[in-house]
């Protein structure tokens, strides 16, 4: 007697507990996405330094003026024997440098000559330094006339004998103003003033100045 042999189907493969469905992103996809979240995170911070540049610290001139030019000693003194001018001029000069910038001004050392007819006589060193945000510094400088330079000047005698003795002073300061760390402008501040040494009272009159600043 034969038994009939029955055979079951195979049991059902139990599914994976805990897969997913969704696809992961490709890798490509990924770093594209970084590429552009960093781009777009530089580019932000570029247009706020580039704003604020161009308005909160936007560079300004810097400006020297001359605050006052006072005599502090004269001699002059007219040989006619000889046809020679003993002049000897000392002049207090008090300048203030100005930075109106939001940022701090380094100049360099600079200096402040005096002029006759053209022709410089005198010199003096304005020290560098460095200035902070909106401050005024002020500089007092002396000028001594080299009588030595005016032997070439004809016109000193006919000068000292009316008793006018036309100069000029000529500051020149430069420097830079770093902005943020990384925009570096080259600034350039000049003054020029022009006077009279009065030989008869020992006096400075007619005073002008004309003041130019270059970025």
């Amino acid at each position: 007697m034969e038994l009939a042999s029955s055979s079951s189907p195979p049991p059902p493969r139990a599914s994976k507990i805990g897969t997913s469905n969704t696809k992961a992103i490709p890798r490509p996809k990924r770093r594209r996405s970084l590429c552009i979240g960093t781009c777009a995170v530089i580019l932000v911070i570029v247009t706020v330094i580039v704003i604020l540049a161009l308005t909160v610290f936007k560079p300004k001139r810097p400006v020297t003026t001359v605050d006052s030019v006072s005599l502090k000693d004269l001699h002059a003194d007219l040989d006619i024997r000889r046809l020679r001018v003993d002049l000897n001029v000392t002049l207090d000069v008090d300048l203030s440098i100005k930075n109106p910038n939001k940022v701090g001004f380094k100049y360099r050392n600079s200096s402040a000559v005096l002029i006759y007819r053209g022709d410089q006589v005198g010199d003096v060193a304005i020290p560098g330094g460095q200035m902070s945000a909106d401050e005024t510094r002020r500089v007092n400088v002396t000028l001594i006339l080299m009588a030595d330079r005016l032997l070439s000047q004809s016109q000193v005698y006919s000068d000292v004998f009316a008793g006018a003795l036309p100069l000029s002073t000529h500051a020149r300061v430069s420097g830079r103003v770093t902005i943020l760390g990384i925009f570096k402008i080259h600034v350039v501040s000049t003054t020029w003033c022009d006077f009279t040494v009065n030989v008869s009272n020992r006096s400075v009159s007619d005073q002008s100045c004309t003041y130019k600043t270059k970025l």
